[in-house]
Parts: structure tokens; sequence; C-alpha cells
């Protein structure tokens, strides 16, 4: 009997709703837009979608300032489409994962606007206040050059909040019991309506101690992670959380928990930053440092693994002469760093539209340890628009076509800009046109996928580091139920030859049969295999006889 770990083996693809297909020509995606959409992410090979928020919201940070958690945007649609999606994607096979963002609410909400009216409003104790400004107000800020304090003065309440985001972001004091059972009650709310699970928001801030008082590094309740997991599995038993958790490789086993009994899946950002800095410096030492780091020690632990997010490429575990170098590479203006640590650009433009780091990158993501998570737009190398503020450059409309709005929308003005000029611009690279060019980047992605979910050895089996010799190399190996599978990528702008050993499958022969091209490999009589690779070039392997390995392993 095998357990249905249904996110070791997944292809999950995050999209805002309000940029992926408008259907009613106001210049705003929707979900009725997103369901005419879902044959072709079905078609890419994606199995579960994840939604930026998309829930009531004065939308002053994305919606991440949620004023009602049970309900739908207007401008999105309603609950009622919300269901008539969530519906037709599991009829394709494909799961929903939402944004659980309850570490704090938008100052609009009406809990806050209780607790701010009354010190006797049973909301009151919801947030967190003080009415003296605390000695560590400026410290502590999510985003800083842009946020001045953690702590603002409200004056119908007449004491500070605390606010980890921006001011018109109060965070709720999650130590509360009521508070607590109300983030169950959403996430009850939102299963029973056909999602999978949550990616939840922030979650070292939501575990984290509160008040006035805290000092130095903060006190974390582990505990709380368990019982958000124990409501998912009594309520849906295939339900999982996706953690946004940028920490130390030390502390992972907290928030897995000491018998995997905690966070399903984590983002994993030390791999995350480490590869980028391997692309800049063509130096994988620090990669291979963080992969070993960032072993899970039980088999329903599992790595969320992405290049750009919807946030900045947050480079800030890197050392200060790492993260300039990365600066140099990827982000060398001022205008494309953010935060004093990390660049805003979409990957496409930070790779200079170079096709053959592209694909490194992306074989990459695809051949590492853990569950690919592919942002839209990601598998046609959409661009960014830098004259926007923030994060909002790399939150464009999706580019469907060379129509005008990108075929995105009917509107003569869309929620924000789509990318108009350069090499980026919506007639230069659109979905239309890549996949009428067999050799597109589109379809190049898509045959990837197909062979990532064809090698179930990535999401399920060991992984081990081969020494090839070079430190632009990387050589891994993976192994699962006597099937092995073995991938290389060169950071080096020059070709390299390298030498290596491997073990062949009991009652195997000692070849390695490419899965991207007719390139095998056969093993001397060592047992060694000579293999050369390009500037930027990567290869996946299987070992086996040709048969063997293009046989679908069953779960």
């Amino acid at each position: 009997m095998i357990t249905d770990l249904w996110y070791k083996n997944a292809i999950v693809y995050c999209l805002s709703v309000e940029g992926f297909m408008d259907s009613n020509g106001d210049g705003v995606g929707d979900f009725r837009g997103l369901m005419r959409r879902l044959d072709y992410l079905h078609g890419l090979g994606v199995t579960a979608i994840w939604l930026m928020p998309f829930q009531v919201s004065p939308g002053r940070d994305d919606g991440y300032d949620v004023a009602d958690y049970y309900g739908v945007d207007p401008r999105y649609g309603t609950l009622g489409d919300f269901v008539e999606f969530t519906h037709a994607a599991k009829q394709r096979g494909m799961r929903v994962l939402i944004d659980l963002v309850v570490n704090h609410t938008s100052n609009q909400h009406p809990w806050f606007k209780s607790a701010r009216s009354d010190p006797q409003s049973p909301h009151r104790d919801w947030y967190v206040w003080s009415k003296t400004k605390p000695k560590n107000a400026n410290e502590g800020m999510v985003f800083p050059g842009v946020q001045k304090t953690t702590w603002t003065y409200d004056k119908a309440a007449k004491e500070y909040y605390f606010h980890r985001f921006y001011d018109f972001q109060p965070d709720l004091n999650t130590a509360n019991p009521d508070v607590q059972a109300e983030i169950l009650r959403i996430m009850g709310f939102w299963l029973e309506l056909g999602v999978s699970g949550f990616r939840m928001d922030a979650v070292p801030f939501v575990i984290a101690e509160k008040g006035a008082d805290t000092d130095g590094k903060p006190v974390e309740h582990f505990n709380m992670l368990r019982t958000f997991r124990e409501f998912l599995q009594w309520r849906r038993g295939d339900a999982i959380i996706l953690a946004e958790a940028n920490i130390l490789p030390e502390d992972d086993k907290k928030y897995f928990g000491e018998d995997g009994d905690r966070m399903h899946m984590m983002f994993n950002f030390q791999v995350n930053q480490s590869l980028f800095y391997a692309l800049a410096s063509a130096d994988m030492k620090p990669l291979v440092k963080a992969l070993n780091a960032t072993r899970p020690d039980y088999a329903t632990a599992q790595w969320g693994l992405f290049l750009r997010n919807h946030d900045e490429l947050d480079l800030g575990r890197l050392t200060p002469a790492q993260r300039e170098e990365v600066f140099q590479a990827f982000g060398p203006d001022k205008s494309m760093q953010l935060y004093d640590r990390g660049i805003r650009r979409r990957l496409a433009p930070m790779l200079k539209g170079d096709r053959r780091m592209m694909e490194l990158a992306y074989s990459l993501m695809l051949s590492l340890p853990g569950t690919p998570v592919l942002r839209y737009g990601d598998e046609i190398g959409m661009g960014d628009d830098l004259g926007l503020p923030e994060r909002y450059c790399a939150r464009t409309p999706m580019q469907w076509s060379n129509e005008p709005q990108a075929g995105f929308s009917a509107a003569e003005k869309t929620y924000l800009p789509v990318i108009a000029e350069g090499a980026y611009a919506y007639e230069e690279v659109n979905v239309a046109d890549q996949r009428r060019d067999p050799q597109s980047f589109l379809n190049w992605m898509e045959r990837m996928i197909r062979t990532r979910q064809e090698t179930q050895e990535i999401g399920w089996g060991a992984f081990e580091i081969v020494d090839v010799g070079h430190d632009a190399v990387l050589c891994l190996r993976y192994e699962w139920r006597n099937n092995v599978a073995v991938f290389l990528h060169n950071f080096h702008p020059e070709g390299v030859s390298v030498r290596f050993s491997l073990a062949a499958p009991e009652g195997e022969p000692n070849r390695l049969v490419n899965l991207l091209s007719d390139s095998h490999s056969e093993a001397d009589g060592k047992g060694r295999h000579a293999i050369t690779l390009e500037p930027y070039g990567y290869r996946w392997f299987r070992m086996g006889g040709l048969d063997y390995a293009f046989r679908r392993t069953e779960l």
C-alpha cells in the first residue's frame, strides 16, 4: 500500500485571477476568464493551480490586505463562479490551492473597525496594541526603505497597533484562541468549496509571539502548525499546506514537525538563492551545500522549488559578496533592486533573454529535489515593466496573443498596463505565436513538464550529489524502487567534459539513456561515463536498457 501524497509529483502553477484572463471587458481578470483557460493549463501539464488572493480587499497590497475572508472580490466574480471554477479544475484532474493570508488583515476589515472603536469590543484582543510607542517600533520592517515603522498610532483606539507589514495591514493576534479558531473556520469554509489546500503566507510571523515587550529572536509557537494540519487531515485527508517560510536550514524540522506532523510543504528559499548565485558565478558549491542542508527527514515532507515568484528575488541569505555578484549579473541598476535585499525582475529579462540560460534554469527547477512551482507567464518567457512600483513590475497581464491588450482583455485600460514596448512586448512574446512554433520556449517547457511527470524519482526518491570533478557542473542521482535517474547541469559559459562512475540498477546494463534526445552514454570497461556538456548545457538520463528507461514508474 502506497500513501497518496499527490503533491510529491505535482506541477504547481501560480496565477493571479486579476491578471490571467478578463471575460467581461472591464480590464480585470475574473474566474470566468480563468475557466476559459483551464484547458490551456491542463495541456501544459499543470496538476495544481495556486491562486493569489482573490477575496474582498481594498487592493492596496494586491489583495494581501484582506477585508473579508469568506467572499470573492466582486471584480473577479461571485462565490458561485469560484465553485464552478474548482469543479471545472477537478474535471480536468487539477487541484486548487489558495492563498491563506492570516498574519494580518486590511485596516478596513470589520474586525479591525470593531477593535479600534471600543476597548470593550470582542475584537479588541484580535489585534496587537500598546498604549505607548514601543522602543523597537523602528525595527523589523518587512519592507525597508518603504515602510517606516512597525507600530502606528490609531486616533480612534488611542493606542498603537502592531503591523509587521504596511500600516494598513494590522497584525492579527494569532496567539488568541478565538483568532486561531477563526483561522480554522476560514480553512474549513474554502475546503467545502473545493480547494485542496493552502499556500500559507508569512508563516514565521503567523506563529511568532507579538507584542510591545517582545525583543530579540521571537518566540515561535510551532504547535499552532500542528493544529492547522490536524484540522486539515480531519476535514479533508489529502489537503495540504504549502508554507512560505524563509528560514535557515537548521529550523526546517521545526516547521515540518519532528515526526512530519506540521507543514506538508515549504518553499526552499535556501536552494533558490544559492541557485541564482550559481547562475551568476558558475560556482555551484553553495548550491550543493544548500541541497545537503535541506534534506527532509521523513517521507511526507516536500520542498516547493521555484525560480521567480510574485515577490522580489530575495537574496538575504547570501553573503554580502555573493549578493553583490548576483546584483551585478542580474539587477545592476538600482531600479531593478528592492528593499535592499532583492531583485524585482522576472527571470527572462534577468537572464537577458538568453535561451540557453533560461533552459538551464528551468531544467534545474524541474529536476531539483522537490515539487516545481511555476509562475504564470514563465512558460513563454514574459518580461517586466520597471516603470511600475515595487513588486507590481512583475504582475502585469498574461500575454495571450498579439491582439490589442495582449488578448487579455477587450477594455481600453487594464488593471495594470500590458507590456507593449521592447523585446518583451506582447507582440513579441505571447502564447498564440509560441504555440505555432515547434521550437518555441512554450513548446520546450511543455515537453520538459511532461518528462518531469514521467520521472517520478525526482519527487519520491532519495538523491545524492555525484562528484564529477568540476565546480561548475552539478550532477544529481536519484534512486527510487530500483529506478535510477541522473541529471547534469553546466553553469559555465563554456563547454566542459566530465567523467564519473555510476552503479546501474540490479540486472540492468550500465547505460545512461537520454530522456530528451538520442544522445545516450555507455559506460567504459571501468564503469565510467564520459559526458560533454555545451555552454549552459543539461542532460536528463535514466539508467538501464532503452525499454526500462522509458517505462513509467507506477506508484
